[in-house]
């Protein structure tokens, strides 16, 4: 059976030294009230939570997975899922970040992202029950009528109900302009909603008392493509005018996929029969309204990929601790013992280092991802709201994209450090390679993220958010340009930063000629820009360590991370502007 015990210490780290987020976060409209102690206590809940109910099934979960009834079409959870929502609703986390008039909580989506991470690394595929209902919730707050929002929201921000995302169909996969599914007008302003979706996580499950998925679907007079779709509220049971639940709805799940990891997530084919359905948003503006939950939902996606790398460092590092296994090359290190312990070997701490800088990376990204979005939605002008938004647009590929591809290197390393033990299953460790291989995949492939990072949010908005950013690395490296203890840092930082500049504005001008370019550069573009962006929040943390009242051991730590990741990681950056120089002519054509 794998640990886990909440990082405690590194979250707030980074949430007051690296971030400062309580002076930001009370200095918000409405945020009076966000006040650190109100913010280290719920940390602290949530690591009780997930470290006693969570952890411990996560690998029983996984290996009982979810059973589907064919004849009632019913999903039943594995042992233990039951019992941890309800205690999860009753704690009023289904709600945390959610207004309080729709019954929430009201607190931070920064809060909402650091105890995200904790649960999610106590059980992964548990935690995927309550995460869209998020999403649900929020694009009904922005795009729901008060009706929708009395009926379908309010319940889901108790817990009883929960949400779903429903664009993929068979046909289609992510191009959504393909998508089939019908919606003809019914009675009193409902429409019949008709076709298949698939990879549709949530969708049917034992958990709570109703599901509302929200759907894209094309009207009658739709035009073609993208532009013609619309999205629709479709409960799992209808809702009578008092708020009690009706008859079944004509929507069901046909199967759950048989998945390589997550197996204790029910991923689900969902049939729609004429199911009763109500347009939210505006007519043929579905995908615009959907993207409202994508976008949180790619965040909270990256959130994933930190919280199994977090989880596989802390099992491969107390591994490497305990494991005796050899001498060190320069003489035995524990002379009393056997054999000296895994850590005496260099590869292994680089493994492990990686691994460190992965996460503490990672989470720093995450985490002034997330501020932002609370910058962007309470900001005290709107000069500040349009900067975050600008810096949210900018960084959510990278925060999705790269952290996701970065844990599958943690958790890989993490599994090479345990060698052979680390293939068996009673190990635990080989869970955290399998889970982490969908994260790369859903809410759009890595390669989506890079499309949507160059195409989209460098040349489309003319890097609105990519200049902004680079002010803000620039302005740290010149505040910081005659700081001895960060000289080994400020110098490759501010290099990689111009060089970053440099290429990306040749590279707009190879795309102006030939717009092949951007789909053969997106991708090294991706990886470029995520390094770049994970060293200036390295500089940016030992910065903060060195001011800090931290640990002496707990400053070195950070500094020893940085200076690993500067030297062996950052260069990186050296191949993948040598693959986005080398053109998209050496991608030839393939018979």
């Amino acid at each position: 059976m794998t640990i886990y015990k909440a990082p405690l210490d590194d979250l707030r780290f980074a949430l007051y030294d690296v971030l400062d987020a309580e002076k930001v976060l009370t200095s918000l409209q409405g945020g009076e009230g966000h006040t650190r102690d109100v913010l280290d206590a719920m940390l602290d809940e949530a690591g009780r939570l997930s470290e006693a109910l969570l952890a411990p099934f996560n690998a029983s979960g996984d290996e009982e997975g979810c059973r589907y009834d064919k004849a009632t079409q019913t999903v039943t959870t594995p042992k233990g899922f039951k019992e941890a929502f309800k205690a999860f609703a009753e704690g009023g986390w289904t709600g945390l970040t959610q207004a309080e008039h729709f019954g929430g909580l009201g607190l931070p989506n920064l809060l909402g992202t650091a105890t995200t991470e904790i649960f999610q690394a106590g059980n992964l595929s548990w935690s995927l029950y309550p995460l869209l209902s998020e999403g649900a919730c929020h694009a009904m707050e922005l795009h729901g009528t008060k009706e929708q929002q009395d009926t379908y929201l309010k319940p889901i921000v108790e817990g009883r109900w929960t949400g779903t995302m429903c664009l993929t169909e068979p046909q289609a996969g992510s191009d959504l302009g393909l998508l089939k599914t019908r919606a003809e007008p019914g009675d009193h302003g409902s429409y019949k909603i008709t076709g298949t979706k698939i990879f549709i996580s949530a969708g049917e499950h034992d958990l709570a008392e109703n599901i509302i998925h929200l759907v894209l679907a094309r009207l009658p007079d739709a035009p073609a493509g993208s532009r013609g779709i619309s999205m629709f509220i479709v409960p799992k049971f209808k809702v009578n005018a008092d708020g009690s639940l009706s008859a079944r709805n004509t929507v069901a799940a046909s199967n759950i996929e048989h998945k390589m990891g997550l197996r204790g997530s029910a991923t689900c084919v969902m049939n729609f029969d004429g199911a009763e359905g109500y347009l939210i948003g505006q007519p043929h503006k579905g995908l615009a309204a959907m993207f409202t939950m994508m976008n949180a939902a790619r965040l909270g996606v990256g959130v994933q990929g930190l919280a199994l790398s977090e989880r596989a460092l802390q099992n491969s590092a107390n591994y490497a601790r305990e494991r005796l296994q050899g001498r060190a090359l320069s003489g035995p290190k524990f002379p009393d013992k056997p054999a000296d312990n895994l850590l005496v070997q260099p590869d292994v701490r680089r493994m492990l280092l990686t691994q460190r800088a992965i996460v503490e990376g990672s989470r720093a990204l995450l985490l002034y991802t997330s501020l932002q979005t609370d910058v962007e939605a309470r900001g005290a002008d709107e000069a500040s709201r349009k900067n975050a938004s600008d810096l949210v647009a900018f960084l959510i590929p990278i925060a999705k994209g790269l952290v996701t591809e970065l844990a599958q290197e943690a958790t890989k390393e993490a599994l090479q450090v345990y060698g052979g033990h680390g293939y068996i299953v009673e190990s635990g460790v080989e869970q955290f390679v399998r889970d982490a291989r969908i994260i790369t995949l859903y809410e759009g492939t890595t390669g989506i993220q890079a499309a949507d990072l160059l195409g989209r949010k460098i040349l489309q908005l003319q890097g609105a958010g990519f200049k902004l950013f680079l002010q803000e690395i620039q302005a740290f490296c010149q505040k910081h340009a005659q700081d001895a203890a960060l000289a080994s840092l400020i110098a490759p930082l501010a290099k990689v930063t111009k060089e970053w500049a440099d290429m990306t504005l040749a590279l707009a001008q190879r795309v102006q000629g030939n717009p092949e370019e951007l789909g053969g550069a997106a991708n090294d573009y991706l990886y470029y820009s995520g390094y770049a962006t994970l060293a200036y929040l390295w500089a940016r943390s030992v910065a903060a360590a060195n001011a800090s009242s931290q640990s002496e051991a707990f400053k070195q730590a950070k500094r020893d991370t940085a200076a690993f990741y500067f030297a062996r990681m950052l260069p990186r950056c050296l191949t993948h502007k040598a693959a986005i120089e080398a053109g998209v002519g050496t991608l030839p054509a393939i018979a």
